[in-house]
């Protein structure tokens, strides 16, 4: 089929949201049921394509010599496609009993349905131009969410977010360009440049578009914006650290690397070192930061932080080995945070209760969350057989192949935040499974389990915990596949 039709999901949800902000449909439930109509049917066709779809770019408008709009599917933006396709249905059926009894809850969906068709299109995006646009635009879709409340602390939170983004991107366009003008057309596996530039100005070019599409994925020093969005409700909090922004942040890393300036280029010069060190310090610094808080969605947010920059050292390392280990975090982690911050979302809707020390107990009245998240946060803290034990080994046997000091370091930085990660989570269960004897329980009588909206995706993440832990060998083997460029 042709390539064409890729156009299909992506202006499906972000046309049909824009024309429901538009002209917004009077009655609650049938908004919601346009909208969960129009999510689905973006995941049924998106679905169809990634199996039916040529392997071949297609550009749908030429601008100038080099520069142009072209959308294609491969097998990295299948990956990410797929991803999305299943998760974001669920957490639509989430936020419908989440966000009941809020404000403005037609425009919150409108925005939040527009996001996935803008996400859709990084994914399928053919060349830097292409995936810069939906970058850009991903931003501006999902300001309205996090700045949702409007109240101080979330505008506050959408001005850092916009600056960042912002700035994250102007960085990342000083690539986009270099890249474009050096011969680099439609997005090929081992980079898609020639040697037109000097060599040293294309790793300058590339550092800036590592921290500048690194942005999204909260790399040292950009970072700041991801715990200050943890204001936002939770479904947006849940996308936003586990799936749409900070994926897209990594995914386009990725793009960077592997199939834009090449590893021939980068490995073993002082660029691909830096972009080293600065992963292994961040998920080393997350780990740490998340540790410190109090609050339970911003130690879930610092250690997003932590965990994105797994995936930003597996690509740095610049191996297929690295690579592979790079995605199977990006699909594992994306379902462990989705669990805890959904589990999170749940405890904080039924209770009003946001800090850790508030948790004391509540496992006993809500048993069925509780369990879910600490199925998640034994995942999260590498715990064999679940799924995040899989991913930081392949990217721990990764680390040990390359065998330089600075991915010695990330390896070593890697096993301290895991065992960060462990104290950082696994606190919150043993307080809410076993209080201690001087806890308030006061206000714990009338606490119940949330509802099947809720309950449902919830569990369907914690089961896919299991599932990818224990049925590792097919999902590795399709990883290993793309990281070696026969996907």
């Amino acid at each position: 089929m042709d390539p064409i039709l890729l156009l299909i999901p992506v202006l499906l949800p972000a046309a049909g949201g824009l024309v429901l902000l538009r002209r917004p449909v009077k009655d609650a439930g049938k908004h919601k049921a346009a909208i969960m109509a129009l999510t689905l049917l973006t995941s049924l066709v998106s679905v169809a394509l990634l199996f039916l779809v040529k392997r071949e770019g297609r550009v749908l408008l030429s601008f100038t010599e080099g520069f142009s709009f072209a959308l294609k599917a491969d097998g990295f933006g299948i990956l990410f496609a797929g991803m999305l396709t299943v998760l974001w249905p669920l957490v639509t059926l989430y936020a419908f009993s989440y966000m009941e009894g809020e404000h403005n809850q037609r425009r919150f969906f409108d925005f939040f349905l527009m996001t996935y068709g803008v996400t859709l299109g990084a994914a399928f995006s053919a060349n830097m131009l292409t995936m810069y646009v939906f970058f850009e635009m991903l931003t501006l879709v999902t300001l309205p969410l996090v700045s949702h409340k409007e109240n101080k602390d979330s505008m506050f939170a959408g001005r850092r977010y916009l600056r960042y983004c912002l700035g994250g991107a102007a960085l990342g366009l000083a690539a986009v360009v270099t890249v474009t003008l050096a011969g680099g057309g439609e997005f090929a596996y081992g980079g898609c440049v020639n040697s037109r530039f000097d060599p040293e100005l294309m790793r300058v070019m590339f550092l800036a578009g590592f921290f500048g599409f690194g942005a999204k994925a909260a790399v040292f020093p950009l970072h700041s914006w991801l715990p200050t969005a943890s204001v936002a409700p939770t479904p947006v909090t849940a996308l936003l650290h586990a799936v749409a922004v900070v994926n897209t942040g990594m995914f386009c890393v990725g793009r960077l690397v592997w199939y834009a300036f090449g590893t021939e280029l980068l490995a073993g010069t002082w660029a691909q070192k830096a972009c080293v060190a600065a992963a292994g310090f961040s998920l080393l610094y997350g780990a740490a930061m998340a540790l410190k808080q109090r609050h339970l969605k911003r130690r879930l947010a610092f250690s997003t932080m932590s965990n994105l920059s797994y995936m930003l050292f597996g690509l740095a390392l610049m191996t297929p080995a690295g690579f592979t280990g790079s995605m199977a975090h990006m699909l594992f982690h994306s379902v462990m945070k989705m669990t805890l911050f959904l589990c999170a979302g749940a405890v904080m809707h039924r209770t009003e209760r946001e800090y850790i020390y508030e948790m004391e107990g509540l496992g006993r009245k809500m048993p069925v969350t509780f369990a879910c998240f600490t199925v998640s946060s034994l995942s999260l803290s590498g715990i064999p057989p679940l799924c995040g034990f899989v991913s930081k080994w392949q990217l721990m046997q990764a680390g040990m192949q390359a065998g330089t000091w600075d991915a010695w370091f990330g390896t070593g930085a890697l096993l301290a935040a895991a065992f960060l990660c462990a104290i950082y989570t696994l606190t919150v269960c043993v307080r809410a499974f076993f209080p201690g004897r001087q806890a308030d329980l006061t206000g714990t009588e009338n606490v119940k389990e949330a509802d099947w909206r809720m309950l449902v995706p919830i569990g369907f993440f914690t089961l896919m915990n299991l599932i990818f832990g224990i049925c590792q060998t097919p999902v590795l083997k399709l990883l290993a596949g793309i990281a070696a460029g026969n996907c």
